[in-house]
């Protein structure tokens, strides 16, 4: 024998209050909601809404009336002590597309604060008024009495809970009325006091000049969203129904930081923090809009992730997107300023979009041995842009490199090294490469056969102490003449050193499996380059005392070590400490 399931009020309100809806304050939208849809199912007749707090009813219970369609005794049977009776709402007209959402289940938000909800209605269809009282317990009842109502229209009472009086008391009703209502179309009023608005704020009156349209709009993302805009966009897209604007924000945002819109269903409230209207990369941009086709969640708090959502996503980053590359044609300085404080998202999306790419390209300056410069000035003053992806890579090199002639630039910024990638893929005529430290040893002179020659003992001395340190000594004449030692590391190698240490460290069977997954050890892993063009590198050769000499050249590579900005291992520490002390030591006893 088939049987029904049955329904505990109780656990549905419980799950209402803790998995569904995330605070009681949403009863206020519910029965917004509710509203809304009765008067838009009249088609007609003055549209008010009026909700008397505890303060005007005299006995602490709060009533919210409508000048809506109404129901008979029938569809208070089916729509408000039935849940999930959707196909026989369809029937009674009452699933609509531009309804904000059904009755029933939103209904019962309301005994989140409420421990009985009356319902009085008279219908636009005829028949008798109909009282509904419902309790928290499950039980409702159902009754047909004339006198109770005259007008069309609903009437619902809730009667608060002990420790939900709060809820239901006028500074609380006002703001949250006015929070999710602000914008319906029906006139919504808290006793006399009106907290709705006819028009959407982001709509311009014909009759109001642009420049006044776009400084009242900074102001209201100013009270909305607490930032004077540095940008005001106008968003329209007819396919679903929505218009609103986007506020670009005037200082620099986090990549990682939350979207916060605020946005309208149907001209009601969703939320202020909601996340998904744009790509991710406009992160630094704020909307607030309203929609008649955009989904709602089952908590009508966020939005559905659906195909419309998708479009509407890819439609408004388009509008962002053609605005940069209008703003770099037409305001380059402002372009620029914006680009400074955005880069990141905006290097995001340059990655997949060639019309950005070239905006970054002319506007975003970047970190070279010329100076901040763009990558357009960059590539007008060398063939080619030879890059490292490594900021203190880039930092002890430059020097170098600038001496030699050679233009470097820094990519060890987020999306940098893959930018420089892109515009190698989309203009063929500009080559980007990579430099290995090690290459520049190809543009160093080799010193002069008799500078090298009277070097030859230091030099042995000098492999012998770094030995040590996994370094090899070469000499090489290089500008400028005032840097004495540059520190050069294979990447590589480096990574089979740590491997070798880490095997040191670790216990037989990890050990064992890295030695299996490690590449064979190589030759050092560093190299320092000794400037024989330096006096103090000169004076090696002329050094008697070998302790002095080892001192020496271990202060050489310790230097070069801390301008490279590379972790120092405990042994270079030891190094730092010991050749520093001791050659105090030695000037201090002269």
């Amino acid at each position: 024998m088939s049987r029904s399931f049955g329904v505990d009020l109780r656990g549905i309100i419980e799950l209402l209050s803790q998995h569904l809806y995330s605070s009681p304050r949403v009863y206020v939208r519910e029965l917004l909601q509710n509203a809304t849809d009765a008067i838009t199912a009249r088609d007609g007749g003055h549209a008010r809404i009026v909700l008397e707090p505890a303060e005007h009813t005299g006995d602490g219970t709060l009533r919210i009336s409508d000048s809506g369609i109404g129901l008979t005794e029938d569809e208070v049977h089916t729509l408000l002590s039935t849940l999930g009776r959707t196909s026989k709402r369809d029937e009674l007209g009452f699933a609509r597309q531009d309804f904000l959402g059904q009755f029933g289940v939103g209904l019962l938000s309301c005994f989140l604060v409420a421990d009985e909800i009356r319902l009085v209605s008279r219908s636009a269809r005829g028949g008798k008024a109909v009282r509904w009282t419902a309790d928290s317990s499950g039980t409702y009842e159902v009754v047909t009495d004339d006198s109770a109502r005259a007008e069309i229209g609903t009437t619902v009472t809730l009667v608060p809970r002990k420790d939900a009086e709060h809820w239901l008391q006028h500074d609380m009703v006002v703001a949250l009325a006015r929070e999710f209502g602000e914008l319906l179309p029906a006139e919504v009023l808290v006793g006399d006091e009106r907290v709705s608005q006819p028009d959407l704020p982001w709509l311009r009156p014909s009759d109001e000049p642009y420049d006044v349209h776009v400084d009242r709009l900074a102001a209201y993302c100013e009270r909305t969203f607490g930032f004077q805009p540095f940008e005001v966009l106008p968003l329209d897209v007819p396919a679903v129904g929505l218009t609103g604007a986007a506020f670009v924000m005037p200082d620099t945002a986090h990549p990682g930081a939350r979207q916060a819109h605020r946005v309208y269903l149907k001209r009601m409230l969703v939320g202020d923090s909601v996340e998904g209207l744009l790509p991710d990369w406009a992160y630094f941009v704020r909307c607030v809009v309203n929609s008649s086709a955009l989904r709602p969640t089952a908590s009508r708090e966020s939005l559905y992730q659906d195909e419309a959502l998708l479009g509407v996503r890819d439609e408004l980053g388009t509008v962002l997107k053609d605005w940069l590359v209008r703003l770099g044609g037409s305001e380059p300085d402002r372009a620029s300023a914006l680009l400074a404080k955005h880069q990141l998202g905006m290097k995001s999306v340059a990655l997949v979009d060639d019309d950005l790419l070239r905006l970054v390209e002319h506007w975003l300056p970047f970190e070279t041995t010329d100076g901040n410069v763009t990558l357009r000035q960059f590539r007008r003053r060398h063939n080619s842009i030879l890059f490292t992806p490594d900021v203190d890579e880039f930092r002890q090199l430059a020097p170098v490199a600038q001496a030699q002639g050679l233009g470097l630039l820094n990519a060890g910024y987020a999306y940098d090294a893959e930018l420089m990638r892109r515009v190698a893929e989309v203009d063929g005529s500009m080559a980007t490469r990579r430099v290995v430290p090690s290459e520049l040893l190809a543009t160093m002179d080799r010193p002069d056969p008799v500078v090298e020659d009277q070097l030859r003992t230091s030099l042995k001395l000098a492999r012998t102490v770094l030995d040590r340190h996994d370094c090899d000594a070469v000499p090489r004449e290089f500008d400028p003449i005032s840097l004495p030692a540059l520190l050069i590391t294979d990447a590589d190698r480096e990574r089979q050193r740590d491997n070798a240490e880490i095997s040191e460290q670790s216990d037989p069977l990890w050990a064992e499996l890295i030695e299996q997954l490690a590449e064979p050890a190589s030759t050092a892993s560093q190299q320092l380059v000794l400037n024989t063009r330096n006096p103090l590198v000169r004076r090696l050769s002329e050094l008697t005392d070998r302790t002095l000499a080892e001192l020496t050249v271990e202060s050489l590579y310790v230097h070069a070590l801390l301008q490279s900005r590379r972790p120092m291992r405990p042994k270079d520490t030891a190094a730092l400490n010991r050749s520093f002390l001791d050659l105090l030591d030695r000037a201090v006893r002269r």
